[in-house]
């Protein structure tokens, strides 16, 4: 009974979710001349799955989904896992 009732506080505690979509490294001159309009290209392609992130570890992978007006992810796979 005491376990529940420790369970059912962690179970209510917030975590920031993240996803990734890509990443890359520019020279600091490069960042410096950023502006409105500019394009960085990311080292992932299109098709490649996005990562999940709980507070800044890797849980999963999936698709990038719009659901309504906003942006969505689809879970592939959960890390460690093996299945999809």
């Amino acid at each position: 009974m005491m376990e529940e009732k420790t369970l059912d506080i962690v179970l209510d505690v917030k975590v920031k979710v993240t996803v990734q979509l890509g990443s890359c490294q520019l020279p600091m001159r490069d960042v410096l001349e950023l502006v409105p309009g500019s394009v960085i290209q990311l080292m992932q392609h299109a098709s490649d799955p996005v990562g999940l992130y709980v507070n800044d570890k890797l849980v999963a992978y999936g698709e990038v989904v719009v659901v309504e007006d906003n942006f969505g992810i689809k879970i592939t796979e959960l890390v460690g896992s093996g299945r999809a």
